[in-house]
């Protein structure tokens, strides 16, 4: 199935169990240009499909008001609500109160069991495999029975954290002794990492080989 085929059954699925009411208009007038283009550059692209995700999903927040959310990823026993944001509208537009009550409603969120995530509005215009690598390595902490497919895919994941930690370029023999593997291995997964664009290779100036490797800028800001 073709993706605006199966975008036009998802959203009128949804809207045909919202027969009336906000939560109907809000998903007719919210679910516009952004957060079609998530689901066409980011979502369908990873997933292939729609199940559990919904759009324009509804929270009562602390003040008894209600809050949709751009998508909520509910597979029954996690509780992801995804945001696409503009720079306009979040950041330059914003004042002291829609920033404080921002702060507020992802706290309270957080408290009520919701793990929220964002994504850049240019982002999944323009560098949506990063946005997909990043929604990966979100999905995928929640779904260990996918690790015998992709295991080498949640190692790789697990060392670019360690190279967040660490603060510093990572070495082979880190990730050897960080992850119990062999040295050989440490090295063909970084060498994949490189090749990817997550890290950068640094040689060593007097043997001239590759011993260090430093995160990439761009993996930089989402940390």
């Amino acid at each position: 199935m073709v993706f605006e085929e199966a975008h036009l059954q998802f959203i009128n699925g949804h809207l045909a169990d919202r027969p009336a009411g906000e939560r109907r208009g809000r998903l007719e007038r919210g679910h516009q240009h952004a957060e079609a283009l998530f689901l066409r550059n980011v979502w369908w692209p990873l997933r292939g499909h729609f199940t559990a995700l919904h759009p324009e999903y509804e929270v009562t927040d602390w003040r008894g008001k209600s809050y949709f959310a751009d998508f909520a990823w509910l597979p029954g026993y996690v509780k992801l609500l995804i945001e696409i944001k503009g720079y306009a509208s979040h950041v330059r537009d914003m004042d002291r109160q829609k920033y404080c009550s921002e702060l507020n409603r992802e706290t309270f969120l957080y408290a009520m069991g919701y793990h929220v995530i964002s994504f850049a509005y240019d982002d999944v215009e323009q560098r949506p495999e990063l946005c997909m690598t990043l929604l990966r390595m979100v999905l995928g902490r929640f779904q260990p029975s996918e690790a015998p497919v992709s295991r080498v895919l949640l190692l790789e994941q697990e060392i670019v954290r360690l190279a967040v930690q660490l603060a510093r370029p990572i070495r082979p023999q880190d990730v050897k002794e960080h992850f119990n593997i062999t040295y050989k291995t440490a090295i063909r997964i970084l060498r994949s990492l490189t090749e990817k664009g997550w890290l950068l290779p640094s040689a060593d100036t007097k043997q001239q080989r590759i011993a260090r490797y430093e995160l990439a800028r761009g993996v930089l800001e989402y940390f």
